[in-house]
């Protein structure tokens, strides 16, 4: 049921309740962690510890990916980085004002390349790199995500730079409710016991996280007349708003809740093209795909192997500026040939087992 109130949990208990994949599981603890280092998970009654994801296709000001969101190629990349880097501290700013004892920036556009240590803001700590797995360094002890840089799910041309983690994903749905990008991390945040609190983007992004979060701070810092085009505020304003947004939602923190929805989960993603098989996937057309799990994160760590084959085709695909709808084209051939390359590569190191285990046995005497 949307909107339920459950007792927050422990991320290390999460995982020791969850059926969420060995993969998944594997690959949270390959990396140091802060919060384990520090011991378990618990909030103290004084912490007031805000997570802040950024993306890039909703800043103020940015409206055309080739020019503007390439870090390779975009002539406009710098500027990017600037307009990103503003609003991300305006928000750090008004939630420290508004009352927020740590705040963490994790850098969530193209790969966390896009933030830097050395213009971050001094009073938060920057989340970047990759592969960061998809719940890393996040957990109950935080009181609420805010987002900032977000851009509208794939759908009508009204929509600046819509898309849903891929340009080439048509529709996506959570139990049969269509979501994108917002939705996917409200409800995994819902997961954790951590409520969203404000987001920052374009004018259709607002409206998605209302569905969810009615009374979620909204800073509507550009709307879209196409997909490239758009009315934007002028710099100053866009950081004044944003600020502003963040210490009102810092301050009424405690009147927000998580998102959560009762399991079986069922993730389910159409795509613009065929999609090449892979492990646990249902396919229900050339097309079109569901991934379900025992909750939202177990789910999603499934369509998460997807997310890195995609991954995969961007860093073959990145050398060359291409618009979107023909690297989508060239990706879906790419994923075609990883997925083969992979199965191969697994045949292979199992026959490399095999081999090993032959000579170990083999004495001469």
């Amino acid at each position: 049921m949307a909107g339920k109130s459950r007792k927050k949990i422990k991320r290390r208990d999460f995982f020791r309740q969850s059926a969420a994949t060995g993969v998944g599981i594997a690959a949270a603890k390959s990396v140091p962690s802060a919060v384990a280092a520090e011991g378990p998970a618990s909030a103290q009654p004084d912490e007031r510890k805000i997570l802040t994801m950024s993306d890039m296709e909703g800043v103020n000001g940015i409206f055309n990916w080739a020019e503007q969101c390439n870090q390779r190629k975009s002539p406009r990349w710098k500027e990017s980085q600037e307009l990103l880097t503003g609003e991300v501290n305006a928000a750090v700013e008004g939630l420290i004002a508004g009352g927020a004892t740590e705040v963490v920036v994790w850098d969530g556009h193209d790969g966390g390349e896009t933030l830097s240590a050395t213009d971050i803001h001094p009073k938060a700590r920057l989340l970047i790199g990759s592969p960061i797995p998809p719940i890393r360094e996040f957990d109950s002890t935080f009181c609420g995500i805010v987002f900032v840089g977000q851009h509208a799910r794939a759908g009508p041309e009204d929509r600046v730079l819509p898309h849903s983690f891929f340009f080439n994903i048509q529709n996506l749905w959570v139990n049969g409710k269509l979501v994108g990008e917002i939705g996917i991390r409200v409800i995994v945040a819902g997961e954790m016991g951590v409520p969203a609190i404000m987001l920052a983007g374009e004018t259709t992004a607002c409206k998605e996280i209302r569905e969810l979060i009615p009374q979620v701070e909204c800073a509507e810092v550009k709307s879209g007349v196409s997909a490239t085009a758009g009315f934007t505020l002028p710099y100053s304003a866009a950081c004044e708003l944003i600020r502003s947004k963040a210490e009102a939602a810092m301050r009424r923190v405690g009147e927000f809740k998580p998102y959560r929805i009762d399991g079986p989960v069922e993730v389910q993603s159409e795509f613009a093209a065929s999609v090449a098989p892979g492990p646990d996937l249902r396919r229900v057309d050339e097309r079109t795909v569901v991934y379900t799990g025992r909750n939202i994160i177990d789910a999603w760590f499934k369509f998460s192997r997807l997310e890195a084959r995609h991954q995969d085709s961007n860093s073959l695909l990145a050398s060359h500026n291409l618009s979107p709808p023909v690297t989508e084209a060239c990706r879906s051939c790419l994923n075609d040939f990883i997925f083969v390359l992979r199965q191969a590569s697994r045949r292979i190191a199992g026959i490399h087992q095999q081999l090993r285990v032959a000579c170990n046995e083999f004495v001469i005497v």
